[in-house]
């Protein structure tokens, strides 16, 4: 039986043989290290007389012994206790695991082409999830247009304040500043043809065709998909969505349709605010730089630049919102119940939007050039 008597643990010399004697507990572990350290090397100890024992004694006496010696221990210490004979194994077990990066797997084109097919089998998925929300979206939105009691007004409002009003200086402020960058660069390349007048034409063109809703759908990609994402996320980690079902309420209905409404409201008022400061801008350079006055600016503007150019811009607007606030809301209830998920898909919801946007504004620059609009 091993020794009840509290000391602190230490190892003696009797017959010949080293005995593990008192409590090898962490409380001692300065004073047992340094016996360890000087006594290092034996095969086997006398643990007859050994008092308490924690795991920070048991790693001692396994750096002392080896872990191949305390694997046989029952053999050379058959009376010490089960308990104590499975702690020590353990611990030796432990240090023989070697504290190294799992080996990097080989890259090889058989590797390379299945992580190909699992990237675009991971993006089917994807789209097939934002179609399947798209048409949920849609068709809630339907059935709710014929109850008007459902209607969220007060909702609706508080976002088209938070993703459109709130929006409205920073969508200015970046517009007016790109607007003067392409009046400066459609001024530096059109004088060496002697055609600076045309610096108008490009910017005013460039704006209500494609910059004014591009780079405001962009901002409120940033700005406002990450924001619902968050917003979803968060209350899908507290429980909130399965409280709301729990009271007979959709969750689609309640969170998703004021946002997507909010967003097809507020973007063309963007979009809008965008065309006009671009075109500022770059008046103002045009005034600056190359003599061409407000009022001249105004003149080839009505005579050279056509309604449409403003109607492509703007009917581009509530197609880009609507997909713009479906993919922040899909991205928050797909989020799962911690802070890093919400993280991921945040950061998911802010590229696939920006990527869909730019990738419709593309197809779309097509059709229009194609139908000779």
């Amino acid at each position: 039986m091993p020794d009840t008597v509290s000391r602190p643990g230490t190892l003696e010399q009797q017959d010949e043989r080293l005995s593990a004697v008192g409590d090898w507990t962490l409380a001692h572990y300065a004073r047992l290290r340094e016996a360890v350290v000087r006594a290092r090397g034996v095969e086997t100890v006398d643990l007859a007389r050994l008092g308490e024992l924690d795991t920070s004694g048991a790693a001692l006496l396994v750096e002392l012994l080896g872990p191949d010696s305390i694997a046989n221990i029952g053999e050379w210490a058959p009376a010490l206790p089960a308990e104590r004979q499975a702690l020590l194994k353990a611990v030796a077990e432990a240090t023989r695991t070697p504290l190294t990066a799992p080996p990097k797997p080989r890259i090889t084109p058989l590797t390379a082409l299945a992580g190909l097919g699992e990237l675009a089998v991971h993006l089917a998925r994807q789209q097939l999830q934002l179609v399947a929300f798209i048409g949920l979206t849609l068709s809630t939105l339907f059935a709710t247009l014929l109850t008007p009691w459902r209607w969220r007004v007060t909702a609706l409002v508080a976002h088209v304040q938070q993703t459109g009003l709130n929006a409205i200086p920073i969508v200015a402020l970046l517009t007016f500043l790109v607007g003067a960058v392409v009046a400066f660069l459609g001024a530096t390349v059109l004088r060496d043809f002697g055609a600076t007048i045309y610096t108008v034409d490009l910017v005013t063109y460039s704006f209500l065709r494609e910059f004014g809703v591009l780079l405001a759908a962009i901002l409120l990609a940033g700005r406002t998909a990450s924001a619902f994402t968050a917003q979803i996320g968060s209350m899908k980690a507290n429980e909130e969505l399965d409280a709301l079902r729990a009271q007979g309420l959709n969750p689609v209905e309640l969170l998703v349709l004021p946002r997507v409404l909010a967003m097809m409201i507020s973007l063309p008022i963007l979009t809008l605010v965008g065309m006009l400061s671009g075109m500022l801008g770059g008046g103002l350079v045009c005034a600056l730089a190359l003599d061409i006055s407000p009022t001249q600016f105004l003149n080839i503007l009505q005579r050279d630049i056509p309604l449409r150019h403003f109607l492509i811009g703007m009917v581009k607007a509530p197609i880009f919102a609507f997909l713009v606030a479906v993919i922040g809301c899909l991205e928050g209830f797909k989020a799962a119940a911690s802070a890093q998920s919400v993280g991921e898909h945040t950061t998911s919801s802010v590229v696939q939007s920006i990527f869909m946007v730019i990738l419709l504004d593309a197809l779309a620059a097509l059709f229009f050039m194609e139908m000779g609009w």
